[in-house]
């Protein structure tokens, strides 16, 4: 989505007559539904208008395209400023400008990462290269229309403010310079002719109209592209704090030794980037000789890496970079120089089939390395048994002598990239309260469907292209088909599936012909798909718009909330706090699996009516 577009003789006139701040605060409250702050207002009238005078050139076409704040597929991301035309060779053409209005830069030793104030303070932000460099990846990987169009992309970065380009231009950033040129204030003409260069006639073919109607493709799947990374490709270009994060932990395994242990937290919600950056830790570390593992309580994931894996690499090998939470309690003190622990939030105190094994398996993974680094999002313990949190991993990290650093990855780069989507969940479900108490369908496609059925063809149409769409729900109905084939799990009315298949295990979601059947949180988590149907069972509903849960309605053989009954006779309130968290953090995670859109059925009407009047633009289904 492109926020505003003009060719260049109308932008240059919107910026003449002091309206392009309001152009563009409009269209963004128009098409997004957000309101803009007077920071970001005072930013375009100052940046578009040293842009405005970089095209004043008479050798930048007149039908030259000007696009600004262009939303970067499947994240929240945008690029400042797009020029698109022609090259001398009639060969379609992209110039895209990161524009900074930064005066004083200080280096890091951290690759790709300066340092300057934002936010009120000195903060770690990528360099302005690496940013421009990784969103213009980020189009050409994900629309369409650049290799359908054959459009070429040529990065940039102008910052307009800054005098002194010591620090930017330092060699240590060559490798990001080489492709994406800095410009600084007093390099005007420098930025004309670089557009010059790669725009010398008018968009005559309507890129920027292509590129905003391009589809986006399904987003990569981090599973599907494992292998190529684990042989040295770059798969997955991370943006902005994911980068930061990236280069910070490299930075803390480096300093780490036995008597300096180390421990990064980083905390993200769902589709913030945390199993991209994790991988991308193994893959560097294994990359620099350096004994690391990646670990997950949830088997699901493990399960479909190495499904994707094998044939690439030998099984010991997977097996070996790959395991599960629970076998440390028998390794030997610093064994490992690093260990990347993603869906952190699922770890258990006890290990073992029977939880009889270890102390605590925070403890025993931090022992077990020089270095940790944990990967959570408090929101998706779903289990009694979950207690990687934020606060037990310090705490242990404490007892330990080891030094805690804690980050944040914020931008959302699943759900279509809708922070607003995120935040309207957590509102709807009464996890948090928010600004967001409607959402547009415009921001993310969200549909709740009156039947099952409809609701399951829905899904089923979307899984057709690409194969990566599924339909899960709250364990709320007991797993017959696992004793018995013939049986049917989830029967409403005339609507009969089964569970998930007991021989595809946690690979599940990439078996062929698992569209017939339905997932739950145990085969999903930690995973994503383009499209997720949700089923919301009776153990959430709605009465006078209060969210309301019940751990009865559960599944006997649900483990999730195993020890619920025997709590509530002892300590009725711990109870239902418990299992009304375990089951928030259920449908959130089930509700967040989905890249492109969301389907719902509620088996409660009253709790379907509740979502549908929440949704700004809504289809009857």
């Amino acid at each position: 989505m492109i926020i505003y577009s003009a060719n260049k003789v109308q932008f240059r006139q919107d910026v003449f007559e002091n309206r392009i701040d309001d152009l563009v605060s409009g269209a963004i409250l128009k098409k997004i539904g957000r309101r803009t702050g007077q920071s970001e207002l005072s930013s375009w009238r100052n940046s578009l208008q040293y842009m405005s005078n970089i095209l004043e050139d008479p050798e930048i076409p007149a039908d030259a395209q000007v696009g600004i704040e262009y939303k970067v597929p499947n994240t929240a991301k945008r690029i400042d400023f797009i020029v698109s035309g022609l090259d001398e060779t009639q060969k379609n053409s992209l110039v895209i400008v990161e524009l900074k209005q930064w005066t004083d830069i200080r280096p890091s030793d951290k690759d790709g990462v300066v340092v300057t104030q934002l936010g009120g303070g000195l903060r770690e932000t990528p360099h302005p290269s690496y940013q421009a460099w990784s969103y213009a990846m980020l189009l050409k990987n994900f629309n369409s229309a650049v290799e359908d169009h054959d459009i070429s992309l040529y990065p940039c970065a102008y910052l307009h403010n800054c005098k002194d380009g010591s620090v930017v231009r330092d060699p240590f950033y060559e490798h990001h310079l080489q492709n994406t040129p800095v410009f600084l204030r007093d390099e005007a003409a420098k930025l004309r002719d670089f557009i010059k260069k790669h725009v010398r006639h008018g968009d005559r073919r309507n890129l920027l109209y292509a590129i905003d109607q391009g589809k986006i493709r399904p987003s990569k799947n981090l599973a599907e592209s494992l292998a190529s990374m684990l042989k040295g490709n770059e798969e997955f270009f991370m943006v902005d704090e994911q980068k930061i994060v990236f280069e910070t932990a490299l930075d803390l395994a480096k300093k780490s030794s036995a008597t300096s242990k180390q421990v990064l937290i980083v905390q993200g919600g769902p589709g913030s980037g945390k199993s991209v950056v994790a991988v991308n830790l193994l893959v560097e570390f294994t990359k620099r000789s350096m004994t690391s593992q990646y670990i997950t309580k949830n088997a699901a994931p493990r399960a479909v890496y190495e499904a994707m894996l094998t044939g690439s690499f030998k099984r010991s090998h997977i097996s070996n970079l790959f395991v599960g939470s629970g076998g440390f309690h028998q390794t030997e003190k610093n064994t490992f120089d690093t260990l990347v622990i993603d869906e952190a939030h699922r770890l258990n105190e006890k290990s073992g089939l029977f939880s009889n094994l270890g102390e605590n398996q925070v403890k025993e993974i931090i022992q077990s390395a020089l270095f940790t680094v944990f990967f959570l999002d408090d929101h998706q313990r779903v289990t009694f048994k979950d207690i990687g949190s934020k606060a037990e991993i310090t705490r242990w990290a404490k007892k330990l002598g080891a030094r805690v650093s804690v980050m944040e990855l914020e931008s959302q780069y699943r759900c279509n990239g809708s922070d607003a989507y995120l935040a309207w969940l957590d509102d709807r479900l009464q996890i948090r309260e928010t600004a967001n108490e409607t959402l547009n369908s415009a921001q993310y496609d969200f549909r709740v469907f009156d039947t099952p059925d409809g609701m399951f063809e829905f899904i089923k149409g979307k899984n057709s292209v690409g194969g990566k769409s599924r339909v899960v729900a709250g364990y709320c109905w007991e797993w017959k088909s696992k004793k018995n084939a013939r049986a049917f799990d989830i029967e409403i009315g005339d609507f009969k599936k089964k569970w998930n298949l007991a021989s595809d295990g946690s690979a599940w979601l990439i078996q062929p012909g698992s569209i017939e059947q339905i997932g739950c949180i145990h085969t999903c988590q930690g995973l994503e798909m383009d499209y997720v149907g949700v089923i919301i069972g009776p153990d959430l509903i709605v009465r006078d718009g209060v969210v309301i849960t019940d751990g009865t309605k559960r599944a006997k053989g649900d483990q999730s909330i195993k020890g619920f009954k025997g709590l509530l006779k002892w300590n009725r309130e711990k109870a239902l706090a418990d299992a009304d968290a375990v089951i928030k953090n259920t449908y959130r995670t089930l509700l967040t699996r989905g890249t492109k859109g969301c389907a719902i059925y509620c088996t409660d009407e009253e709790t379907a009516r509740y979502f549908k009047e929440a949704l700004v633009s809504h289809e009857v289904h």
